[in-house]
């Protein structure tokens, strides 16, 4: 069976969908990820095969309209969200003509397509074949599948399609006790964290009798876009009594480590969680999962107006703590950090949400799912 799988613009949308495309590979079937450049480490990195369908990064899509205009950043939450959708919608659009060309050069069976990644759908629907909707985090807000659907009106158009097609099967990797409670049904999968590799080193594993705090941006940091924000946030950490690290993209690592005095850089987070106390965080999607996987508590700190639904229901749960928008004060973090670090329930809470998620059907066993759709 030749299974495609399309990610969104960023290796975050690519480490979701790995275990189950390297299940498919293991199992003898025929592999194809295709997606925007930047991403292409990531997929490559995973040891699967990849082929690029835009050279456009995801910020263009998220900032600029299809004219290459900048668009003003909303303030509102509820408008911040439809600006979000309407960026993955013009991904969705700028992807649209070469992966149908892909599709129909290379026959898939089945295309399985990242949570906001609209142009899979469309290209399934025109060959015909069964398509997968595959989560990579605790939950989008409804509002961005809308007005992506919004922004593709002339696509949608096109194709005589009165609106984005409904998948054939929803893979959802958020365990269910933080899920939203409106979601629809799904095929439940176990989140197994994935995330480029880099030679373990001893220090990586911990030191017995240190407490470690391990603060991160996630992947997308850059120069100019969430570095400032990181940089404060581990400015504040470094007050705790405890061993800091800070897990950033490498093209930051050598600035960050000067500036701050920690070991910072990427991090093979799926091992190097394992050995921590405490995460403080963007609140990202792939990061909180992995945190719960491994079964740490969490200091949630949303950038994004999206992420505050999926924090507060990991607190509501007992294994986190939040802070939103101009609350992240040092002295705010110190003490809820502190308070993380102290209060075992939290870890008691977490170690229940990762046996939960451990019980989940594995990414071969939701294989055999898909392999029946076509």
């Amino acid at each position: 069976m030749r299974l495609l799988f399309v990610t969104g613009g960023s290796p975050a949308t690519v480490f979701p969908l790995t275990p189950l495309a390297t299940a498919a590979r293991n199992a003898g079937h025929e592999v194809i990820v295709a997606s925007n450049e930047e991403t292409m480490e990531a997929v490559t990195g995973a040891g699967l095969p990849g082929t690029v369908v835009s050279r456009v990064p995801i910020r263009q899509h998220i900032t600029c309209d299809r004219a290459g205009q900048v668009l003003p950043v909303p303030s509102d939450p509820q408008e911040h969200m439809r600006y979000i959708g309407h960026g993955f919608g013009r991904m969705a659009a700028d992807y649209l003509e070469p992966l149908t060309d892909l599709a129909r050069a290379w026959r898939p069976d089945v295309v399985v397509c990242g949570m906001l990644t609209f142009a899979g759908p469309l290209v399934a629907a025109r060959l015909g074949v069964p398509c997968v909707r595959h989560s990579w985090d605790s939950g989008e807000p409804p509002v961005v599948d809308v007005t992506a659907a919004e922004e593709l009106a002339p696509e949608l158009e096109r194709l005589g399609l009165a609106g984005i097609p409904d998948p054939d099967l929803w893979i959802d990797i958020c365990p269910p006790s933080v899920r939203p409670p409106d979601a629809a049904d799904a095929q439940p999968m176990r989140y197994v964290p994935s995330n480029l590799q880099r030679p373990v080193e001893p220090w990586m594993l911990g030191t017995p009798g240190t407490r470690r705090v391990c603060v991160t941006a996630g992947t997308k940091v850059a120069p100019g876009y969430f570095y400032d924000y990181l940089v404060e946030l581990a400015e504040k950490a470094k007050e705790l009594d405890a061993e800091l690290l800070v897990a950033a993209p490498a093209e930051v690592a050598d600035e960050l480590t000067a500036r701050l005095g920690v070991k910072a850089g990427w991090l093979p987070l799926d091992v190097v969680a394992r050995n921590c106390d405490l995460l403080i965080h963007h609140a990202g999607g792939g990061t909180a999962l992995t945190g719960m996987a491994c079964a740490v508590p969490q200091l949630l700190i949303p950038n994004m107006p999206k992420l505050v639904p999926p924090s507060r229901r990991l607190v509501d749960y007992g294994a986190a703590r939040i802070l939103e928008a101009g609350e992240d004060t040092p002295e705010a973090i110190a003490e809820a950090a502190r308070d993380l670090l102290t209060d075992g329930s939290y870890r008691e809470r977490a170690r229940d949400l990762a046996r939960e998620m451990a019980a989940m059907p594995s990414p071969p066993e939701v294989l055999g799912v898909v392999e029946k759709l076509p």
